[in-house]
This record gives C-alpha cells, structure tokens and sequence, in this order.
C-alpha cells in the first residue's frame, strides 16, 4: 500500500520536474551600434597623458566598410584604417571619422608640456633653514626629443652646498644640493624653452622650518588663502620668517579660527554675516566649520549651516575641553563635540547651549540685553564664561554654567552674579584675549571715542566704567590707533553695519612667549591709524609691534602653542 503510493505521489511530480527543465528564452533586446566608430591611444612614453609632440594612432573600429577618412580638428587630415598623428599646440579638437558619407566625431584634449617639479625627500623629514640639504627630481615630457634650455630661480639667501656661495639662478638641468636661508613657504621657479619657445613656468613652494621648536600663528586672509607663520623671538639678522601658504582657500568671512590637538578650526560665517533684513534669509545660510590638519593636508566638514537660517550661521567660538562652541549672530551659542563631521546643522541635534533668553541678562537688572543683541568673541576664564555684547546690550557679559536657565525668561531677569564689564552705550567690545601668565586681558572696542586695543587686569576692566576710565590702558602702534570701519564721520563702512565692523575679528593668545596676536585692517587709509597687517602685543613689555612680514588683510588668528620646527 506504502509502495503504491510513493508511485502515484513520484508520477505526480514528474510534470513539475519536466516544466521545470524546460529552456528560458529571454528576450534579446538589439541595441543600436554606431555603424562608424575609432578609438585612440598615445603610441610611446607619457601613455597617459596627450601632450602637443604625442604620437597618438587613430584606429577604425566601424562595422561600416569603405574607405576611411580622417579630420583631426587642426587642418590636417589622413586615411586609412589605422593612421598616426601629433599635434603642434595645446587646445581641445575635434576629431572626425568618415566613411562613405557617415561621420562619428570626438573631442580630445592635448596639453602643452610643462616642467614638472619635485623635492626629494629630505633627511629628518623636515626642510629646516640654513641646514637642511635639498635637491629636486625634474621631468619633462618631450616626445621628439626637442633642444631643452633651463632656468631656475631661487628665493634669497638660498646657497649652493658645492660652493658654499648664495645662488639666485642656475641653468644647468638640475641644480645640485642646495640649503634655503629663510623660514616660510621658499618658491622655487624653474623656466624651460623648447626649440626656443617658452613653456609654461615650473614652480615648487617648499615648506621651511625653523631650526627650533616654536608656536605657530595661523591666519586667514581675506579672500584669500589659510596661512601660517612661525613665531620666532631670536630671529638671526640675516634670516627672513615669511608665512608659509597652505594652498587652501580661507573662505568667505571666516571671523574666528581654533586650534587643538594638530587641528585648526575655521569658523566661516559665510556670505550673509551682517543684518540684511533676516526674514528673508530663513534659507540663506551657507556657513560652516571645517577641520583642517596643521600642515594644510587633511581637510573635513565639521558642521555645514547650507539652507539653513544665516544668522545661524557660525561666526565667533572657542573649544573648552573636548567641544567647540560657537555663536550665530545674536542669538545663543551652539556646542558640537570635537569629534563631529559631515554635520548638517538642526537645532534639533546641536540644540544651544545658551540663549539671550536662557540668562538673566535678558531684560535684566542691574545688566540687560534684549533681543537682537549682536555677539563677538567667546571663551572661559577660570571656569567663567565672558561674551562680548554689542547693540541691544554692550559689554563683556559673564556667566558661570550654573546660572543657565531651564526654561526662556518671559519678563525681566536678574543678572548672574559674574556680572558684566565694560557695560555701557559707549563700550562696544568685539573681541578679547586672556594671559594666563601675566594675568591681563586684552581687548578691542569700537564705539564713539573709544574706538582702539586695550590691556590691563581684570580688576581694573572691572573698575571702568566711563570712556574717560579706559585712557590708561589703550595701547598704540608708537602713536597710531587701531579705529575700525565704521559709519558717519570721515569714514565710510566697508563691511557690514555700524555695530558689525570686521576690522579686528579676534585675538590670539601666545602661551609660549606671553604674547597677544591680532589683525587690524585699516579699511579707512586713515594716516593717524596702524597700516593694515597683523600686531604682536608683549604682555610683559606693554608693546605693540608689528608682523612686518604680513601686510594682508586678515579675518581670524590662532596659535598653536604646541613648539615645532614646521608646524
């Protein structure tokens, strides 16, 4: 019974298995063919690269019979299945393949040949000055093996370690050892002719290093790239410090920079920093944070603000710890742990960390500020926070973390305890900076008659309280000031508002040799004030000098108070 029914169950199958064997036939879709085709390729050296002088072979390809008729775009024409062709000049051609009145065309890209310059590794891996022996690779294509003249030229104070003598120009294809006599981004220039025609210019900017370790001051310049530059006090009097070019853009208005642990941090507040009607611009943000390596290599986003709110956008900050916080225009400050990347900012993953409404300043007593109250630098001081404050409330607000509210005050608030300094219609503070060696602070005002960089304790800001208390303090450029763009007067606004100016954005501290560092531009070409550029104030000395060596105009400033050799 078993038996019989394990047959008709095994029959029953059978058509299953059968169907299942049967071939699938998919259906072949006939794609269209060119019915006339060519491919190309570079014959001999430099396979990868179609430079003028290249023997490129044009080969026909078509399924189309006949004969085959070849246009390559710079008057000159062959046939045959397989031709061979160089062009004379650099451009863009358009190639064409007819046969028997069809015609397929492509475009190709010839390059003109340039020298291509490279440093050979260095002992040590850093070029250090006067010391450090380099050399160079150079390669230049040249099919046709055409006659080859050089050229180079060297920075000054660059010497021959054959001779011992300064060498400005050589003209023999490789210079030999050479040891450079200046810090900074060194140019070398290499010119070539071929045939007597001038090529495109080689150039090599070598990275220079001091012979000891010292802080390193990184800046941004106005529309312009990301700089850095060694601070050296014992500078020989032969010896130039230049800044060294990072090969980065700075960005749009980038106000703040940071630095820790080998990163630096730019702060751009992008193209709309200044009140501009901001109901409209609930899509116009496009600030952010980027990460950037200490030698310039590496580069990330931290945190993008694109299409959001543009006073959201991030413009001034500091990192306490393991977190950056940052403030938009007026209303609060955001906190973004270090290790953040590829962020789109939404207030609902970096909610802030403080708001106008979340301190009792907000329409306070005996200090006040109200909606609209535009902020400047950010940063601790032995566990305080200070915040400068301009219209709608000015001064260098203080708080502790303790007096954050929970909930936005509604009414009127009472101020923290940490109290507020230099508060008043007439102090409009932009930024500061803390010794914590000599225990001063440093810090920029502008504001009717009171426009300038100070310095003095803490208990002596705290002390001042009319424009006529501030005298002892200011500190000039031998008898020049540092007065912003601002409006009314002689004066006209370059960049933003009369509350908003960007002529000093912030203030670096030096740790290392107790120095203060600061860009000031003179937008105005005012006579009686500093010359654009960037000032070194001496804590100890109670100096201002300047950085003779940076003229630019500048944004943002750290250091890096790490000593190195390089960076």
């Amino acid at each position: 019974m078993k038996s019989n029914f394990l047959k008709i169950f095994l029959l029953a199958l059978l058509p299953i298995a059968v169907a299942s064997c049967v071939p699938n036939t998919p259906e072949v879709e006939n794609l269209p063919v060119d019915p006339v085709s060519f491919t190309y390729r570079i014959i001999g050296d430099y396979a990868l690269d179609y430079y003028i002088d290249s023997d490129i072979t044009f080969k026909n390809t078509s399924p189309t019979s006949g004969e085959a008729v070849w246009d390559f775009g710079d008057g000159k024409s062959a046939v045959g299945d397989e031709v061979l062709h160089a062009y004379d000049e650099a451009g863009t051609y358009n190639v064409k393949l007819t046969i028997n009145g069809l015609t397929k065309s492509q475009v190709i890209m010839i390059s003109d040949i340039r020298p291509l310059l490279s440093l050979n590794p260095v002992e040590g891996g850093v070029c250090e000055v006067l010391s450090s022996k380099v050399s160079f690779s150079l390669e230049i294509p040249n099919p046709k093996n055409r006659e080859l003249t050089y050229n180079w030229i060297f920075p000054a104070r660059t010497k021959s370690v054959t001779t011992g003598e300064v060498i400005e120009s050589c003209t023999d294809r490789l210079p030999g050892e050479l040891t450079f006599g200046n810090v900074g981004s060194q140019t070398v220039r290499l010119q070539v002719t071929m045939d007597g025609r001038m090529l495109e210019e080689g150039v090599l900017n070598v990275p220079v290093g001091y012979n000891k370790e010292v802080p390193t001051l990184y800046y941004a310049e106005v529309g312009g790239h990301l700089m850095a530059y060694k601070l050296i006090n014992d500078k020989p009097e032969d010896m130039d410090v230049m800044p060294f070019d990072l090969g980065l853009s700075s960005g749009q208005h980038p106000f703040n920079l940071l630095f820790k642990d080998s990163s630096l941090y730019v702060l751009d507040a992008g193209a709309a920093w200044y009140y501009q009607n901001e109901d409209a611009q609930v899509s116009g943000g496009d600030g952010k944070i980027s990460v950037i390596s200490k030698d310039g290599s590496k580069v990330e986003t931290m945190l993008s603000n694109a299409g959001g709110p543009a006073f959201q956008d991030p413009f001034y900050g500091c990192i306490v710890d393991n977190d950056l916080y940052f403030t938009d225009r007026n209303t609060g400050v955001i906190k973004v742990p270090l290790s953040t990347r590829n962020a789109v900012y939404s207030s609902s993953e970096f909610p802030y960390f403080v708001q106008h409404t979340t301190l009792g300043y907000y329409g306070g007593s005996p200090f006040s500020w109200s909606y609209g109250c535009i902020g400047g630098s950010i940063g601790q001081i032995d566990g305080t926070w200070y915040w400068c404050k301009n219209y709608n409330g000015q001064g260098i607000f203080r708080w502790k973390n303790s007096d954050i509210l929970l909930t936005a005050i509604t009414g009127n608030g009472t101020s923290p305890d940490a109290g507020c300094a230099l508060y008043g219609a007439t102090f409009l503070p932009k930024s500061f900076a803390y010794s914590t060696k000599s225990k001063k602070i440093c810090f920029t005002l502008f504001g009717a008659n009171v426009e300038g960089f100070y310095a003095c304790t803490i208990e002596e800001m705290n002390a001042i309280t009319t424009s006529g208390g501030l005298a002892p303090y200011k500190k000039l450029f031998g008898t020049l000031g540092f007065v912003p763009n601002k409006a009314g007067g002689s004066y006209a606004v370059k960049e933003g508002h009369t509350s908003e100016f960007a002529a000093i954005c912030q203030i670096a501290y030096d740790e290392v040799n107790d120095c203060a560092y600061f860009a000031y531009r003179n937008n105005h070409n005012d006579a009686t004030c500093a010359p654009t550029g960037i000032y070194k104030y001496d804590f100890v000395a109670d100096k201002i000098e300047q950085v003779s060596a940076i003229t630019k105009e500048i944004y943002g400033v750290v250091v890096n108070n790490t000593p190195s050799k390089l960076f």
